[in-house]
């Protein structure tokens, strides 16, 4: 049975906890533990101020320390010969990106990062229809809720932008160019808003990103020829409108809403970083594509003075 811990036991960190106890209890895995700067956390297991510490019992871990920290735990872990599922974006660098997948390719190790919208079922089923929505036209997306308070370890692009540009990546594939327009109110080193048109040759994606707004909103709008599909990642719903504009007339047909199966998007990503490690599988979650995500990030923040190509 595959032994893992969890570095970081914050916010989101604690989440992991609570879902690898579910799966220990299931069979899956065994909990060995975790490691966190605040020892007076109660989880209900073994903890350790170390994470180095830490990496002495286990096979595998899932990491989900502050992302400025992400490059420098992730690289420890994968030298001490573990299993890596990091949490999203990867590193801030994409060159830090390349030399941990450097790392855990020499080392014949699994290196993931917490792309978990790639396991949501709205997404998922996303993807299973795309082709049926005819030529895409335009796609708008939003990721935004406010902050309290605002995170430190960096700025909206990578926290908020980087799971669309995900979305984007495991939907559609790599943008030719892209502009940014982003606002630094609350801190000149962090952008807090941002909106970024990433162009695909015959149609664009425009992505609102940010912590100021007072709704919480993740979903987008998929134009295209035959039908305009709405979703939201947080409901996991779809609703398909089936209306057909031309130059003389609009025709429509009205809507449904597709059937989703909901499910916790963190149990299936944990559940597939076991069953990747256990059978020597490339995850869906790989790194080369959080890779990939983190350029689109460095791509959008130095695109704030102009279209700029994408070169991966």
């Amino acid at each position: 049975m595959l032994r893992i811990g969890v570095i970081g036991a914050g916010k989101w960190g604690s989440n992991h906890i609570r879902v690898l106890q579910e799966l220990q209890s299931e069979g899956m895995c065994e909990l060995v533990g975790y490691s966190d700067r605040d020892e007076k956390k109660a989880f209900g297991c073994q903890y350790y101020e170390s994470y180095k510490e830490l990496l002495k019992f286990v096979d595998a871990v899932s990491i989900a320390v502050p992302t400025d920290m992400h490059y420098e735990v992730a690289k420890d872990c994968l030298l001490a010969g573990k299993h890596v599922l990091v949490e999203k974006p990867i590193t801030l660098n994409s060159e830090e990106a390349k030399e941990l997948i450097k790392i855990s390719e020499r080392e014949n190790l699994i290196l993931a990062s917490g792309y978990i919208y790639r396991f949501n079922p709205a997404v998922l089923k996303l993807k299973e229809r795309m082709s049926e929505f005819g030529i895409i036209h335009n796609i708008t997306m939003r990721y935004i809720h406010s902050h309290k308070p605002p995170r430190r370890d960096s700025g909206v692009i990578f926290n908020f932008a980087s799971h669309l540009f995900d979305i984007l990546l495991f939907l559609i594939g790599i943008p030719k160019k892209l502009v940014c327009m982003k606002t630094n109110y609350i801190s000149e080193e962090r952008e807090d808003s941002a909106v970024i048109l990433a162009d695909y040759g015959d149609f664009y994606a425009s992505l609102e990103v940010s912590w100021l707004h007072p709704l919480k909103r993740r979903d987008a709008w998929i134009i295209a020829s035959e039908r305009k599909v709405y979703v939201d990642f947080l409901e996991q719903k779809m609703v398909e409108h089936f209306i057909e504009v031309r130059q003389d007339e609009t025709i429509n047909r009205g809507f449904a809403e597709v059937k989703i199966e909901k499910k916790e998007p963190l149990k299936e990503e944990l559940k597939h970083f076991i069953e990747c490690v256990e059978r020597s599988k490339k995850p869906v979650n790989d790194a080369f594509s959080a890779y990939i995500v983190t350029k689109l990030c460095e791509i959008a923040l130095k695109s704030v003075n102009g279209m700029m190509e994408v070169r991966i």
